[in-house]
């Protein structure tokens, strides 16, 4: 008997990526979201669509949600792992680069619950889960609109988690330290992704992105009584 629909964004790599093979593994059709579709198709995987969508576009996201809900049934989970990250100083970073992170990070984690939440409430069932940082939750140098978008994704989250709370829906977040993903890459200033990768020497690497499908499978095969509202994970060697 086929699981119930999943649906994540940002698929076409790291977290996302791994978190499509994991649940697909389990037996649960998927629906994978990025702009990437290329990446997402090359997965292989059954019982999967795959929809090239900017998560900032309200009607992409819910005619790709939706399409996928005929064909599997409900959406039981809706993973917002779709994120951007921006290092810069805030005397000299482009404003384009503030704006991105905040369309990204804030409206594309939006998008989709919009489209899911209401069928999940009237069915007093269901679970949303965000993936952030642990820049949600305390600031780091030339980190200030990531942090800021992060800490939004926080708020955001437990706000709606207490208003959805007495309809047995499950709105979660995964905080994670760094992780080994391409997200460093979309770092424009040269100085300081170099200065980056020498920290992330420092603590012999970031965390694996199994490490953190780990922590959303444990979260998700919670009975639907049972929310573990916030998962914060760092690799030891991190301090802050």
């Amino acid at each position: 008997m086929m699981k119930k629909l999943v649906v994540i964004t940002g698929a076409s790599s790291g977290i996302g990526m791994e978190l499509a093979n994991r649940f697909h593994a389990e037996g649960h059709p998927v629906l994978l979201l990025a702009r990437r579709k290329e990446l997402m198709e090359e997965l292989g995987l059954s019982n999967c669509i795959c929809k090239s969508v900017d998560v900032t576009d309200y009607q992409a996201m819910e005619q790709a949600i939706r399409e996928a809900e005929q064909q599997y049934g409900e959406t039981d989970l809706l993973i917002n792992c779709a994120g951007i990250m921006l290092l810069g100083r805030p005397t000299t970073q482009a404003f384009e680069e503030w704006e991105r992170m905040i369309d990204v990070n804030v409206k594309g984690i939006l998008t989709g619950t919009h489209v899911v939440l209401p069928d999940m409430v009237k069915r007093n069932g269901g679970t949303i889960l965000n993936i952030s940082s642990i820049a949600g939750r305390k600031t780091f140098p030339n980190h200030s609109v990531y942090c800021g978008s992060k800490f939004a994704v926080h708020a955001i989250t437990e706000s709606m988690r207490k208003e959805v709370s007495d309809h047995n829906v499950r709105i979660l977040v995964i905080a994670p330290g760094v992780v080994e993903t391409p997200l460093l890459s979309h770092t424009t200033d040269e100085g300081l992704k170099t200065g980056y990768e020498h920290w992330k020497e420092s603590i012999e690497s970031g965390l694996d992105v199994k490490q953190i499908a780990d922590c959303a499978l444990f979260a998700y095969h919670m009975p639907q009584e049972v929310s573990i509202r916030e998962i914060v994970i760092a690799k030891t060697k991190q301090a802050d």
